[in-house]
């Protein structure tokens, strides 16, 4: 859904990649500090209970997934170890926000239930990736589904500063909720969508 918004973004992030490329900034060290900026927002504001300061950390951090992508492309530099690590730090990065927001529910946030649900969503949110990648490797695809990492992702934030903002506490439940279900229902909706492939060409390895 959000995959939309990406060209809208890349170009108001445009004139700040041209001046990293300018100061000789390398697309990969745009990734590593982005990844490290959104881990300590993540691991150091929500455990604490800080959750709109941890957002709005995050995301600050977030859109150099945008810059990293438009310098390399820029600079003729697009790879695979680009790809890859590009892909990995996304993954550490997503695992942070979840882990963060779990280490507050099972905290100062008081409820383990949803701790535990956050954590759920994290494993769904990664095996969601792993399936896609999985399936690439076997010469299949396996993209889509009802919750893109985009979609977890803004809606997380988003509703995690808002509860904050609102004095609203419940709404985080509910997004975590959401989130870990939906993911769940795309993990089974990208195994479905493999399996008729996998079915369909005898040559694709069992």
């Amino acid at each position: 859904m959000l995959e939309r918004f990406r060209q809208f973004w890349t170009n108001v992030f445009k004139p700040i990649a041209h001046l990293l490329m300018a100061w000789g900034v390398s697309p990969d060290t745009v990734t590593i500090v982005g990844t490290g900026g959104v881990v300590a927002g993540a691991l150091v504001f929500f455990p604490r209970g800080q959750l709109l300061i941890g957002v709005l950390v995050i995301t600050t951090f977030v859109f150099s997934d945008l810059v990293d992508g438009y310098m390399a492309r820029t600079l003729g530099t697009s790879s695979k170890w680009g790809a890859f690590l590009d892909s990995t730090l996304d993954r550490i990065g997503d695992a942070a926000i979840f882990a963060g927001l779990a280490v507050y529910l099972f905290g100062q946030g008081d409820d383990p239930l949803v701790a535990c649900v956050a954590l759920w969503a994290l494993v769904m949110g990664s095996v969601t990736s792993y399936t896609r990648a999985k399936a690439e490797s076997l010469g299949m695809q396996a993209k889509g589904g009802i919750a893109e990492r985009s979609d977890r992702l803004a809606a997380v934030l988003a509703m995690a500063g808002l509860s904050e903002i609102l004095h609203l506490p419940i709404l985080l439940p509910i997004v975590l909720w959401a989130v870990a279900v939906a993911s769940t229902v795309t993990v089974v909706q990208r195994m479905v969508l493999v399996r008729r492939q996998a079915l369909s060409d005898p040559n694709v390895p069992g």
